[in-house]
């Protein structure tokens, strides 16, 4: 079954945990792309550099194709597998959550550090403003200015987002058009006049 919406989160948020001394962060953030992960794990690293770990799991893509766990030196399975599971059991897509860990003298065992890096998650997604998106399709469109307003009406009348835009004499655009509506919406703007329409490939 073709799936035309997925969900995310607004804004970066936070949550707490703590246990015999240990103290979990966790740090959500809404992503679009494998840099933003490396720019987010790279910036905590340099917020936190007494932390002992700086554990992570992301899910990417609007059919959550792509994700990864980290347990950065804890033992496998134990922190990036729980933060990954949280992110799933929210149903959230397009998500980055890592858990920074100060090392409070007593050790955990697996099922404490699995208990702690999940509440933690938990408690930073708790926190966070979930939104239903479209899923679409990224295409380029070029146009004389004269159309441009019965172009725009039709984006509208199809709910597409407008990334990109310069609207001159001669008027460039990049949108999103939701799949759900994309055979329609293609097919109108295909009938326009003088109307160049290109698929923006790798988003």
């Amino acid at each position: 079954m073709e799936v035309f919406k997925y969900k995310s989160i607004t804004v970066p948020t936070i949550g707490d945990f703590r246990d015999r001394g240990s103290k979990f962060h966790a740090f959500a953030f809404p992503i679009s792309s494998l840099d933003d992960v490396k720019v987010r794990v790279q910036q905590l690293k340099k917020e936190h550099p007494k932390a002992v770990h700086h554990c992570f799991a992301f899910r990417l893509g609007t059919d959550g194709t792509q994700f990864r766990a980290n347990d950065d030196g804890e033992p496998s399975g134990s922190a990036g597998k729980p933060i990954l599971g949280q992110i799933d059991s929210f149903g959230v897509t397009n998500v980055l959550v890592l858990v920074v860990r100060y090392f409070g003298g007593s050790l955990l065992g697996v099922p404490g550090l699995i208990n702690a890096y999940k509440t933690a998650t938990t408690h930073a997604l708790q926190q966070a403003s979930l939104i239903e998106k479209w899923v679409e399709e990224k295409y380029a469109l070029e146009f004389q200015y004269p159309i441009m307003s019965e172009v725009l009406y039709i984006l509208k009348q199809h709910e597409a987002s407008i990334y990109k835009q310069d609207l001159q004499l001669f008027c460039m655009m990049e949108v999103g058009v939701p799949k759900k509506f994309l055979d329609d919406c293609l097919k109108k703007l295909k009938e326009m006049n003088n109307l160049k329409l290109t698929l923006i490939k790798g988003i």
